[in-house]
């Protein structure tokens, strides 16, 4: 079995934004379960805990001492690291930090890393496997930023699933890998509505381009931004089956021999 479960599914805002009274962020402030912290995730295999970035601000309080295995980082901008900068003085064992090819990082992370133990630099395109858990096969995925950034593809037994945030579409190598690996379900970032143009990040239409394409691949969307919901909110468009629009601590599960609508019954079950 193996649980991904989105620990924060917004865009570098986070919804609902400080100051802002679109009906999303207004919608966000009344029902809690709208809000949406920094993106990140969290992987469960075979009683190991791996984090994909570390921005959440109680991070230290959410897991126990000595309960994190590995931390998995897609790429060094503030919003996806902030927390490494409490964690790294915590008294508790070194935690391997893997990560995309960056000499420059974030700040003085690398100067003074603390119980973080920087691992070298992913290669795309490259399996490779945590020494504590050698059943997890996880690659490095090359992506579209601004930042040197990687997405990760994880294989355990039958379950196959990929990690996509920050990106702008995908670069040929990286398609061809989900094409070749089929994940059963792919979280992929779609932080805007349709017609916005960014070089950083997808909107709407680009991932349901995407989607299209792949259509045994069920698609998670994560690092939404407040004007997507909004948008969301007034068009209420009829998405594909194989699309999920991703909230804050949904749970997928994934089990040898499941039925793929239980795992999706799952994510829904844990919206609350």
């Amino acid at each position: 079995m193996i649980t991904l479960t989105l620990l924060g599914t917004g865009n570098v805002q986070g919804s609902p934004v400080y100051g802002c009274l679109c009906n999303a962020c207004e919608r966000a402030r009344c029902e809690p379960k709208y809000r949406r912290r920094l993106c990140s995730a969290m992987l469960q295999v075979a009683g190991h805990t791996l984090l994909i970035d570390a921005n959440r601000s109680d991070l230290c309080e959410r897991f126990a001492a000595n309960s994190i295995s590995a931390i998995l980082l897609t790429h060094y901008h503030m919003d996806h690291v902030q927390s490494l900068f409490q964690l790294r003085w915590s008294k508790v064992a070194p935690i391997p930090v893997y990560q995309p090819n960056d000499d420059k990082g974030c700040d003085d992370l690398f100067k003074h890393p603390g119980i973080l133990a920087f691992q070298p630099a992913n290669e795309m395109g490259r399996e490779f496997c945590l020494p504590s858990l050698p059943d997890l096969r996880i690659t490095a995925l090359a992506l579209n930023h601004s930042k040197p950034c990687n997405g990760y593809l994880f294989n355990y037994s039958n379950a196959t699933l990929a990690y996509l945030t920050d990106t702008c579409e995908l670069p040929k190598a990286t398609w061809q890998a989900l094409h070749k690996a089929s994940p059963q379900y792919i979280a992929i970032d779609c932080s805007f509505a349709p017609g916005t143009v960014d070089h950083n990040h997808n909107n709407l239409t680009q991932v349901l381009a995407m989607a299209k394409a792949m259509p045994k691949s069920h698609w998670l969307l994560t690092h939404i931004g407040h004007d997507l919901d909004a948008y969301l909110m007034q068009h209420t468009p009829s998405l594909p089956d194989n699309i999920t629009i991703a909230r804050d601590e949904m749970t997928l599960t994934l089990a040898e021999n499941q039925d793929p609508e239980a795992a999706i019954s799952k994510l829904d079950e844990n919206v609350t």
